[in-house]
């Protein structure tokens, strides 16, 4: 029970990874905070947790919204202990069709919004005297990838932010922050991507279809963050190409033109 009596916060959490987190958190005694925009969908998922556990509807893009929930957060718990930034949007577009709104929209929510809601919570963090930053990034967060153009750079932008703020808090802060990058993982975020207009993609990636289950990612999130670890990557043999780019990235070229996108 290595989070017992622990204060997280979990944004998006009333599907997919968020949800498989709360979960997880909740089975190791952990005192939770579930945000995400629909209420309902928050309510089922605090059905199912037996822990303490507190709602926070949030709209991530919105700073009322966000110095609202935090305010809230704060008053009920006096501190959060570990904050799960797993909010975001993914896309399945070509560069050349897609239009601005959808490149504005997928940064205000998977960048703009995480690094507003760590700023708010960082100076209760460094006055509680420690606390833990989750990052749910993914392997495009080291590469790009076809019909991911506005994700990747969301991604990517999240690794430059959250790299810079490691190497900026003092020791004495004791503040560790972890990077989890998933590749394939079986959730409904295809459903939810934006097609180059804004609209959704609202089907199944053939690929996805067959990742690994929220469940065992959230475990290894979880074994992730209490080891402390800087940076994770979580998946199947579609990690490898993190791995080709590194090391060969002829080769990684070679394959990811070559991937089917979708």
């Amino acid at each position: 029970m290595l989070f017992r009596d622990k204060v997280v916060w979990i944004t998006g959490a009333s599907s997919g990874i968020g949800e498989a987190l709360a979960y997880q958190f909740a089975n190791q005694g952990a005192k939770l905070i579930i945000s995400a925009r629909r209420e309902d969908e928050l309510q089922r998922v605090k059905q199912n947790i037996s822990s303490e556990c507190l709602i926070l509807t949030l709209d991530i893009t919105d700073s009322t919204s966000l110095e609202t929930a935090v305010n809230a957060a704060i008053k009920h718990y006096n501190k959060i202990d570990i904050l799960v930034n797993n909010a975001g949007i993914s896309q399945r577009s070509l560069v050349v069709d897609t239009q601005e709104l959808v490149d504005r929209k997928i940064m205000e929510i998977n960048y703009f919004g995480t690094i507003n809601l760590t700023k708010r919570i960082l100076p209760y963090m460094i006055a509680n005297g420690g606390g833990q930053i989750a990052v749910i990034s993914s392997i495009v967060g080291a590469m790009g990838f076809p019909l991911r153009s506005a994700y990747a750079a969301s991604k990517h932008a999240l690794h430059g932010f959250f790299e810079t703020l490691q190497l900026e808090l003092k020791p004495e802060h004791n503040i560790f922050i972890t990077i989890l990058c998933p590749g394939r993982i079986k959730t409904n975020i295809s459903y939810n991507a934006l097609n180059y207009d804004g609209s959704l993609y609202g089907k199944m990636d053939a690929g996805q279809e067959k990742g690994m289950s929220a469940d065992i990612c959230a475990q290894k999130i979880l074994r992730a963050i209490s080891q402390k670890k800087r940076e994770v990557y979580i998946g199947g043999t579609d990690i490898l190409l993190v791995y080709f780019k590194r090391y060969l990235p002829r080769l990684f070229y070679w394959i990811a033109s070559r991937v089917k996108p979708t």
